[in-house]
């Protein structure tokens, strides 16, 4: 049964990663806009999608009066998340924001360990580690020239969603599910932005507000799949998948805007692939390792 959950796991992330980068895309499409109207747009597509899946199944909150203070904490540091990374995107050059904002794996697994007390092997750390500097390599941050507050709030953004994603897998442990979790964290990040979009409004176009809805269904199956992921198995197991997403914004850009990697990129996508690789033949020789002992 874990076995089974595990690999549910890894199929999740990646899917989310795959839909993150159509996100990312799709908000490169849409231009120049607010980095919040972006944001707003984004979330609001995602809270309407959450809120037909629960009443289809019929889902609404466990009722748990203790995973109360998890969903806001889930909430509130998943906002701070999207707020800190683009502010970063604005303010950086997109590789530095990217590289921060990729921190996010290793965040994952430090607070898995600190707050659901989830022990890191060594192979696993080894992975995580493995796969961010393959990102390395195709981002290739500048690094010497980054404006240091615009960096440390992207370093926040980061931090933000790792002890977000700590909370999802806290949640789904404990009987609340995925669609609840997205309805509630995307309703809570439209209603602080809201503010923000009132007050510094820009004028869309026809084919902006219908490419940012398109990066709005991204952007929810992303959430859902993220979501669903972390509460099939633990981020040590799984994060280094995250990391797929590097691979999938690569394609993207050669296919939709003629964007040709470079051997350091190359490089770069080996040895993400590796770390995958090397994780998934991990998990493999331990379960095999599991099932035995369970038949002594």
């Amino acid at each position: 049964m874990r076995m089974n959950q595990k690999y549910k796991g890894i199929i999740y992330i990646i899917i989310s990663a795959f839909c993150f980068a159509l996100m990312n895309m799709f908000v490169h499409l849409a231009g120049d806009l607010p980095s919040v109207q972006k944001s707003f747009f984004r979330n609001l597509v995602a809270f309407f999608f959450a809120v037909i899946i629960m009443a289809r199944k019929r889902i609404w909150f466990s009722g748990k009066k203790e995973n109360i203070a998890p969903l806001f904490y889930r909430a509130i540091f998943g906002t701070v998340g999207i707020l800190c990374n683009y502010y970063a995107v604005d303010h950086l050059v997109l590789a530095d924001a990217s590289m921060l904002n990729k921190m996010s794996p290793f965040f994952a697994v430090i607070f898995s360990y600190l707050i659901l007390k989830e022990r890191v092997k060594p192979v696993q750390a080894l992975a995580v580690g493995g796969a961010f500097i393959g990102r390395l390599f195709i981002i290739k941050p500048t690094v010497v020239g980054m404006d240091l507050f615009p960096a440390v709030i992207g370093l926040l953004g980061g931090l933000g969603a790792g002890i977000a994603y700590t909370f999802v897998r806290y949640l789904g442990e404990r009987g609340e599910k995925g669609p609840f979790i997205v309805c509630f964290f995307s309703g809570f990040s439209c209603l602080v932005t809201l503010p923000f979009l009132l007050f510094d409004y820009h004028y869309m176009s026809l084919s902006q507000i219908g490419i940012l809805l398109l990066a709005g269904l991204s952007a929810a199956g992303g959430q859902f799949s993220i979501t669903a992921a972390y509460c099939c198995a633990p981020a040590r197991e799984i994060s280094v998948y995250d990391y797929s997403q590097i691979i999938f914004s690569a394609t993207l850009g050669l296919i939709i805007f003629g964007q040709i990697p470079d051997w350091l990129s190359w490089v770069g996508y080996l040895v993400i692939c590796s770390m995958a690789v090397m994780m998934f033949l991990y998990n493999q020789k331990n379960d095999r390792v599991l099932k035995k002992e369970g038949e002594n």
